[in-house]
């Protein structure tokens, strides 16, 4: 049969749409006849709703373009030359698969990828399958990531589709999709659903990207709890969860996480694991050994970082010493060659002995990686890093770095470690806080100061080259370093910082726009005034706590032009252009070293401040009458002399507030007399705080005293919907109203203070079970009748839990059924429980080994038989123990900080003290100490005849003075004080 006629050309395909059904048999003969050129010219969305489509298409182009045309066309069979196909197929994607064979250009979207993908698949449209992997391989690469996101559920999808389609491909893709962007996917709300072989084959791939070995742990056991009851439905469950839990580096973990997951149904091997790595890697080995980790392999312990990570947090790592962090850096394969094999294993034994000669980075014989992507390194608390070292690292292998976060490190000393930092040239923000000490002037009375230098021994085993770096006179360095980028410096709490210090910030640091020293109080006020002269671009400057005065005040009040002639303090020019007049925050908590006149003359020039923190300054209300800023989000003023008025003026003019902290102000009760001769639209405002608050802002934390009440509550009610922090103090009284619709009233508060109000077993009841996000929860000193039945209920989320003077009744019992219900608590205080005994160390460290804070005062006979148990929670950094018992060794100090790593402030009462006192360790012993506080006590004598106490009961004791010791990178300085602090 010759096929030369036009109609042999031709093919009628009949599509059926099986999605859409016949509803009368008056459609069955409705049928839609189309041409291919009138589907590549038309828009056919109003026939895609029909049953059937009859289109006319050409038999040569549908051989050409498809192998399922090609075989049920292009044969030598009878049916080859049928006139007519059958297509049952999704009509609207058939028509679209039409199209392209057409050569019309195809739209590919996230939508229509996978029925497109499918149906070229079934027909056999290469050119179309080549273009959907092409989308997919575009989609999913890094630069797709940032362009075309996808979503968690459209990648769930996909996975399940190239594992129903056996499609290698889209199964590699979405493997490495999900392992490039763990961090990413980690905080979906769906993570829980990802497939478990998906997640497994992500989390063994080469390019799994991590900040921390915790954020892994984290995700991985979000998605075992998530999937708890689909693993109990497979025989093999434990080992399915085991395989993936496996593949964490649990030498790598922070020693909190490791400690706290002890009581976890799937980590608790892991995390004896973990502990025991980390313990073994903190000890001195005998020299010779080379296991120093625990492990044989030392792939375990490299530090995960790929080409794509931007972060590597190891803050809470103790045990991460410059041999890990080398290793992390450098090829895979060198473990395996036995000539680099040896260098990295004679550098784990030198680097884990920190007392003996100094050793080098052998950088000579080990080649690093460079990694682009990584901007911020975190190592805070990895007390054992040595900091030359690190900086060496850093600026080899992290070119981009530009946050660098070394916290809670006594052993950097501040100049020498900018002058290191050079080396890492974009480095722009960076933070050095340590614990702030509690010596500030403005709160103690001392009765005695005796500074001691660091004896010179210890000071050898640093490095050569560290020692001359930290040594050297500040006018010595030469040649000149390089204008720093830093732009953030925080030194929160450095004792070390002195004037000297701000000079070489001031003098390299020209680009300065946030500046933290609170705490600082080393350095002076004529040292803070010039570091603000030179810094003109300043825009934050917290120097709470410190000798910021009068001479900052005129160097903040300056114009920036003036090239450091600087006029009068009351001069009646106003400098629009000063440093105070383009600050967006200004904390000075605490400095009382600034007049009532120089406050009022700094708030006149502020304008666009957004955080302003005056608390416990000689705050006036015509200071705050002077505040020109209208942009105000935190507003401190705590502890001052305000009243009511002033303060109504400043949240009228700042309807952004978000956070206002008011506790202490006695004055808020009292009238302003002068407020009637100001004008009348703010005597109106006079009485009226709380309901200017509530009509003007949308509050996220809120602290009051003085004042407060359940009126101004509910007047606040408008405004405290988003509340995520209330803290109410001496001299407010919320009332039992008041307090049981909290929740209510604030269904987002994470935080809870309550300081003497008034509290019953329902208004804790309704508070716990209320708020789902309840984190913090603090009861002190508290008036009521509350029993045990106010926590018998779960509190999963509640991480700080403060007990003080409200709980005389606890016992032991009681104190099970807390841990019963606050299972993740990584603070407890607990104050005034006599009931207790030796035994509750045991139940508080076996239900909260992951504890990073105990305070246990006037609670029995807790320590009258030493504390054993209690040093289980081995990730304490703050444990205050105080008239629990006289059962302290006199060695306890050194004991307790050498079984704890991270423990950093310790407070005692020589109450305690088995023999009368306690030693004190030197400079070496005390591990990672930087605040000790020693109390002493007296007992109480009364004038009266009173009959003689019975044999063993104890007699009352009042506070004589406390015995405080702070090191910081230069010295030990112990200081008697009048406070009990």
């Amino acid at each position: 049969m010759e096929g030369s006629d036009e109609d042999e050309d031709e093919v009628i395909l009949v599509c059926t749409n099986p999605h859409n059904p016949i509803e009368s048999t008056d459609t069955i003969n409705q049928h839609i006849l189309l041409s291919t050129t009138h589907i590549l010219a038309s828009d056919l969305t109003p026939f895609l709703t029909s049953h059937t489509i009859k289109v006319h298409a050409h038999r040569n182009r549908l051989i050409e373009q498809s192998l399922y045309f090609r075989g049920l066309l292009g044969g030598s069979f009878s049916e080859s030359c049928l006139g007519s196909v059958n297509i049952d197929w999704n009509l609207p994607v058939f028509m679209q698969i039409l199209k392209h064979m057409c050569g019309c250009p195809l739209d590919i979207t996230t939508e229509n990828v996978l029925p497109l993908y499918e149906g070229a698949l079934y027909f056999g449209v290469e050119t179309l399958l080549l273009k959907c992997e092409t989308w997919f391989s575009e989609v999913f690469s890094p630069e797709g990531f940032q362009l075309t996101q996808i979503q968690m559920d459209d990648l769930i999808q996909i996975w399940k589709f190239g594992l129903d389609h056996a499609s290698d491909l889209i199964l590699h893709l979405c493997i490495s999709y999900l392992a490039r962007n763990f961090m990413w996917a980690k905080k979906n709300n769906v993570f829980g659903k990802i497939p478990y072989n998906l997640l497994l084959s992500s989390v063994k791939h080469p390019l799994l990207t991590v900040d921390s070995e915790m954020h892994l742990s984290d995700a991985l056991l979000l998605w075992l709890e998530s999937n708890m009851e689909n693993l109990e439905k497979r025989s093999e469950a434990e080992n399915n969860y085991n395989e993936i839990l496996k593949q964490i580096r649990v030498g790598l973990l922070p020693l909190w996480f490791a400690a706290g997951k002890r009581n976890s149904f799937y980590f608790r091997q892991l995390a004896e694991e973990s502990l025991d790595s980390i313990f073994r890697a903190l000890n001195i080995l005998p020299i010779g050994s080379v296991d120093i980790s625990g492990y044989s392999d030392l792939q375990h312990l490299r530090i995960r970082l790929t080409e794509h990570s931007k972060k590597m947090d190891l803050s809470n790592c103790p045990q991460i010493t410059s041999a890990i962090l080398l290793l992390s850096l450098t090829p895979a394969s060198y473990p395996t060659d036995p000539v680099r094999k040896e260098i990295i294993e004679q550098f784990f034994i030198s680097s884990g002995h920190p007392i003996r000669d100094k050793y080098e980075l052998p950088q000579k014989l080990l080649e690093t990686f460079i990694f682009e992507a990584v901007q911020e390194v975190d190592i805070s608390k990895c007390r054992r890093l040595f900091i030359e070292h690190a900086v060496d690292c850093l600026s080899q292998s992290f070119p981009s770095l530009r946050i660098l976060k070394a916290a809670f490190l006594l052993n950097i000393r501040t100049t020498g470690f900018f002058q290191l930092l050079e080396k890492c040239s974009l480095v722009g923000e960076i933070d050095l806080t340590v614990d702030v000490t509690p010596l500030i002037p403005a709160s103690v009375t001392v009765l005695s100061s005796n500074p001691a230098m660091i004896p010179p021994e210890l000071e050898k085993t640093s490095s050569l080259k560290y020692q001359a770096v930290q040594t050297m006179p500040f006018h010595f360095h030469e040649p000149k370093p390089l204008i720093s980028n830093v732009t953030k410096l925080t030194l929160e709490g450095r004792t070390d910082v002195s004037d000297l210090s701000l000079q070489y910030i001031s003098k390299y640091f020209v680009l300065l726009c946030h500046l933290n020293i609170k705490g600082c109080i080393s350095v002076t006020d004529i040292g803070i005034s010039d570091l603000i002269r030179r810094c003109k671009k300043l825009n934050s400057i917290v120097v709470c706590d410190t000798s910021f005065g009068i001479n900052s005040v005129q160097a903040l009040c300056s114009a920036t032009s003036d090239g450091g002639n600087f006029p009068c303090m009351h001069s009646s020019e106003k400098h629009l252009n000063s440093v105070v007049s383009n600050l967006q925050a200004l904390h000075m908590g605490g400095c009382i070293g600034i007049c009532e006149l120089s406050l009022q003359e700094l708030m006149s020039q502020t304008h666009v401040l957004k955080s302003l923190c005056l608390r416990g300054t000689y705050l006036v209300d015509q200071a705050l009458y002077n505040f020109k800023g209208s942009s105000l989000e935190m507003l401190d003023v705590s502890n001052t002399k305000i009243s009511e008025a002033a303060l109504s003026y400043v949240i009228h003019g700042n309807p952004s507030l978000k956070s206002l902290k008011a506790r202490g102000c006695k004055n808020l009760l009292k009238r302003d007399s002068s407020i009637e001769k100001r004008e009348s639209r703010f005597s109106s405002l006079h009485e009226e705080l709380h309901a200017e608050l509530g009509k003007k802002c949308r509050l996220e934390e809120i602290e009051f005293g003085w004042g407060f009440s359940s009126f101004s509550l509910r007047a606040l009610e408008p405004a405290v919907m988003s509340l995520k922090t209330i803290n109410i103090g001496l001299g407010g009284m919320l009332g039992e109203d008041a307090l049981r619709q909290l929740p209510a009233i604030c269904p987002l508060l994470e935080t809870i203070i309550l300081h003497f109000q008034v509290i019953s077993d329902i208004i804790v009841t309704k508070l716990t079970t209320s708020l789902m996000n309840l984190q913090v929860l603090a009861l002190c000193y508290c008036f009521g009748d509350i029993s045990m039945s106010s926590f018998k209920f779960p509190m999963q989320n509640l991480r700080k839990l403060r007990l003080e003077r409200v709980t005389p009744w606890m016992t032991n019992e009681d104190l099970i059924i807390l841990t019963q219900n606050c299972r993740n608590l990584v603070e407890l205080s607990l104050l005034g429980c006599p009931l207790l005994n030796s035994d509750s160390q045991q139940i508080i460290s076996h239900a909260w080994p992951g504890l990073v804070s105990i305070h246990l005062e006037d609670c029995g006979k807790v320590t009258a038989n030493g504390v054993s148990a209690l040093l289980d929670c081995r990730a304490l950094e703050d444990l205050l123990l105080r008239h629990n018992g006289p059962g302290l060794q006199r060695n306890f100090i050194f004991h307790a900080a050498s079984k704890m790593p991270l423990l950093r402030k310790l407070s005692l009462d020589i109450c305690d003290a088995s023999e009368g006192d306690f030693d004190i360790p030197n400079y070496e012993d005390r591990y990672f100490l930087s605040t000790l506080k020693i109390a002493r006590c007296k007992s109480q004598r009364c004038a009266f005849n009173l009959p003689v106490p019975p044999p063993g009961s104890r007699r009352r004791s009042v506070h004589l003075e406390t015995l405080v010791l702070v090191w910081n990178s230069k010295n030990l300085t112990r200081t008697v004080v009048k406070e009990r602090l």
